[in-house]
């Protein structure tokens, strides 16, 4: 969300952002609505300073013995008083039609994001390793098979039986497949509180309206999201409660930066992707993801940036996986970001690279919209703090990675050896027999 005043005073530039962003100048009507929202405040303002005179006034008519005048005086006080309600009611509307409009705009991007309509326009950072094929990871293996091919022929991969418990884009996991997923969770949970300094985090699952309009989930995202009765939504990522521990809080230079990180189930109706990534588990209604968050001072957000994607690609390293980073264009980020940057594992099965973690700075977008604050060490501000997040990673995408990228000719899965111990020596994962 946005400053009005920033608006006002860097309108070319905010309309440049926009145009960035593929929409069309705003800057004018917003500042219009604002100029009707400051007229109200000043109508008001002056209303109860009239009311003020009005009462000195009295006082001396009263101490004059001026009776009359007094009761003159006293009548118009109660005229404008009569009048109050209906001002404060015009500049609230004039406030909350500028919250709005505000509230459904974009970030702008940072001036080194690319340019470009849609994922076409986004460019290679830099690429991790070689595909397995070309290293002999594959080997025998003439004709990779992807993920759902090879649960399915082990038996521990079933989506026919998720349909008849929760319709489509489900799955339930079994045996050794279910404990590969649950090694990766925790080896990625280990590595980031372990090696990186992130706090670990077991947050609700279930949120308010505020701390989803905080990261910027409502009211724009609506259809995306699960709803969960009158007052709660089902989290689409740990994103939303992690980052939302700074809401409505003034934190003190010495405590930043502060870096979260959860396991969670994640949940989101896939709105407007139909016939999209149908079979397997790559799009899915429920999901495991590894979140971290970072709340960190605006100047050292940027760095704190490219520490998050460094931490991001350890995992993947250490699970022997060849990738790509990915900086996305501005028709391609996420609402809420000023750049991301996604990183993109090679999956054989798919001959395609395919999208397993997205870091993001967001600047004060959404710290604005919490009201998230901090003081500096000697005491200035309150000023708001930046945001961060990224997938450490996604642990449904990471499981088919290791899967495709892992396989034998005999349809088995080789266990990487970071996760054996996760497994409890298991180094290999069979059809049972």
């Amino acid at each position: 969300m946005y400053d009005i005043r920033w608006i006002r005073e860097n309108a070319a530039a905010f309309d440049q952002g926009l145009e960035r962003r593929g929409l069309a100048p705003l800057s004018s009507s917003l500042l219009a609505l604002d100029d009707v929202r400051r007229s109200s405040i000043a109508k008001a303002q002056a209303t109860q300073e009239r009311r003020n005179a009005l009462s000195k006034e009295i006082g001396k008519a009263m101490g004059a013995k001026d009776v009359a005048l007094a009761d003159t005086l006293k009548a118009e006080v109660a005229a404008l008083k009569e009048q109050q309600p209906a001002l404060e009611a015009e500049e609230k509307a004039a406030k909350d039609k500028l919250d709005r409009e505000l509230e459904a705009i974009p970030n702008i991007p940072f001036d080194d994001v690319p340019d470009g309509a849609d994922e076409d326009g986004n460019v290679v950072l830099h690429v991790h390793g070689v595909k397995p094929e070309e290293r002999g990871l594959l080997k025998g293996v003439n004709a990779p098979k992807q993920h759902f091919e090879l649960g399915e022929a082990l038996g521990q991969m079933d989506f026919e039986k998720a349909a008849k418990l929760s319709g489509s884009r489900f799955v339930v996991l079994q045996s050794q497949i279910a404990r590969l997923s649950r090694a990766i969770g925790q080896f990625m949970l280990d590595t980031h509180t372990e090696e990186h300094g992130y706090t670990e985090v077991n947050p609700p699952l279930l949120v308010r309206d505020d701390a989803m309009f905080g990261t910027a989930q409502l009211p724009k995202f609506r259809e995306d999201q699960f709803r969960a009765g009158e007052e709660h939504w089902l989290i689409p990522t740990a994103e939303v409660p992690l980052t939302n521990l700074a809401r409505e809080s003034i934190l003190s230079e010495e405590e930043l930066p502060l870096r979260f990180t959860a396991l969670t189930p994640c949940f989101r109706s896939e709105a407007g992707s139909a016939g999209r990534d149908t079979r397997g588990m790559l799009r899915q209604h429920q999901f495991e993801k590894v979140e971290l968050v970072s709340i960190t001072a605006p100047e050292k957000s940027r760095e704190e940036h490219e520490r998050m994607l460094a931490c991001a690609e350890a995992v993947l390293k250490k699970l022997g996986l060849h990738y790509r980073v990915m900086t996305l264009c501005t028709g391609d980020m996420g609402f809420a970001s000023q750049k991301t940057w996604d990183i993109e594992a090679w999956l054989p099965g798919q001959k395609t690279y395919r999208e397993i973690s997205s870091c993001s700075v967001c600047g004060d977008f959404q710290a604005r919209r919490m009201n998230a604050r901090y003081k500096t060490k000697d005491g200035k501000g309150p000023f708001f703090v930046h945001t961060l997040n990224g997938s450490g990673t996604a642990v449904g995408r990471a499981l088919i990675a290791v899967m495709e990228n892992y396989q034998n000719a005999d349809g088995s899965i080789t266990v990487p050896d970071v996760l054996v111990p996760y497994m409890r020596g298991v180094t290999r994962i069979e059809k049972a027999a």
